[in-house]
């Protein structure tokens, strides 16, 4: 099959809201590049951000026009010179954070937080076109058990697994605040990994019934009542082991931390819009918590974690994944996305 010149794309062509659907050239690979046709890419809340120009957005993304998107599976189209072990016809994935290599951080093995880190669909051209270019050391070959809309999802799930594996959760009492896409990967996760209990947290229903189906064993709706006492009686007093938070609420923050038992552990993946004020002494020195930052993943053990978990059936993510729409009707997939009335969103490309 003969690659075409151009191809159809969602571009950020300027600040301000809204994305256009358009006709761009495809990119040829260079050395060390690897063209590849996308077939399904999934929606990221960055995205949403991208999309409605929050002020994130504006802030980060200083280079337009900019092809939007970064989770994806395709198979490979073409390579550039010095690209070995990834023939045509491939079927990968890609880590969409590109690792300078050569700061501090690389060179000790911390390339999730690398100084100088791009971000695919921030950056660098995404994953919402016909055909993204890609770095070759960032792609990876997918399972042939894993089928590529689910193949989509391994890279926010690496999220998940570092969030909740950052310690053994084995027999332990869980809380995660937030059920939208990131806590429902956290909630498999823990159940996956032998969390005693799970309980979630968030004040939209639907999400809340999306945990239910997940298998969360207590689900709470802090607009409803106050997390402390369900969450204390069902523990007998001692609060949970272990706290994820995913929402990016302080509110959740500052309701959830006193619920960690002493000694216990916190995990942190939300992003939260400003400055948080707690109570450090209280609720976490003088009870000797553990607090884990989590950003990206560990490439590429993470991966490996991730992809050995979904094509084994240990993870079961076909029911995070909610909506389906072709690339075409990007509009209607962000309006669902902002009523908080989904999962994880798909496109087909």
């Amino acid at each position: 099959m003969t690659t075409p010149s151009t191809m159809m794309a969602l571009v950020k062509e300027s600040p301000g809201p809204g994305l256009t659907y358009k006709d761009v050239p495809v990119p040829e690979p260079g050395a060390g590049e690897a063209l590849v046709r996308v077939v399904n890419a999934s929606v990221c809340g960055t995205d949403s951000i991208i999309y409605d120009w929050e002020p994130w957005a504006e802030r980060r993304m200083t280079t337009l026009p900019r092809i939007t998107g970064h989770e994806f599976a395709g198979v490979i189209e073409s390579v550039g010179h010095g690209v070995t072990g990834y023939p045509p016809g491939t079927r990968v994935s890609a880590e969409s954070h590109y690792f300078c290599g050569s700061c501090y951080q690389c060179r000790t093995g911390r390339r999730e937080v690398c100084r100088s880190m791009r971000i695919m669909g921030v950056d660098a051209d995404g994953a919402f076109a016909q055909f993204i270019l890609v770095p070759a050391v960032n792609l990876w070959k997918n399972h042939p058990d894993i089928p590529d809309r689910v193949a989509t999802l391994q890279e926010p799930l690496g999220n998940a697994v570092d969030t909740v594996l950052a310690e053994d959760v084995t027999g332990k009492w869980v809380l995660i605040t937030g059920a939208g896409p990131m806590g429902l990967m956290c909630l498999a996760v823990s159940k996956a990994a032998g969390a005693y209990r799970v309980i979630v947290s968030d004040p939209n229903e639907y999400r809340l019934e999306l945990a239910e189906r997940m298998g969360a064993d207590i689900v709470l709706n802090p607009n409803v009542m106050p997390l402390s006492g369900p969450v204390l009686t069902a523990t007998s007093g001692n609060g949970v082991d272990v706290l994820l938070e995913i929402s990016g609420s302080s509110a959740a923050l500052h309701e959830a931390l006193p619920l960690v038992t002493p000694g216990g552990r916190v995990s942190l993946l939300g992003i939260f819009g400003g400055e948080v004020s707690l109570r450090l002494n209280e609720d976490v020195i003088f009870k000797k918590l553990r607090v884990y930052g989590i950003t990206g993943r560990i490439a590429f053990s993470t991966w490996h974690t991730v992809s050995r978990l979904l094509s084994s059936g240990q993870l079961d993510m076909a029911p995070l994944i909610t909506h389906e729409f072709h690339i075409s009707d990007y509009e209607k997939a962000f309006e669902l996305m902002r009523t908080g009335r989904c999962g994880k969103v798909v496109f087909g490309v």
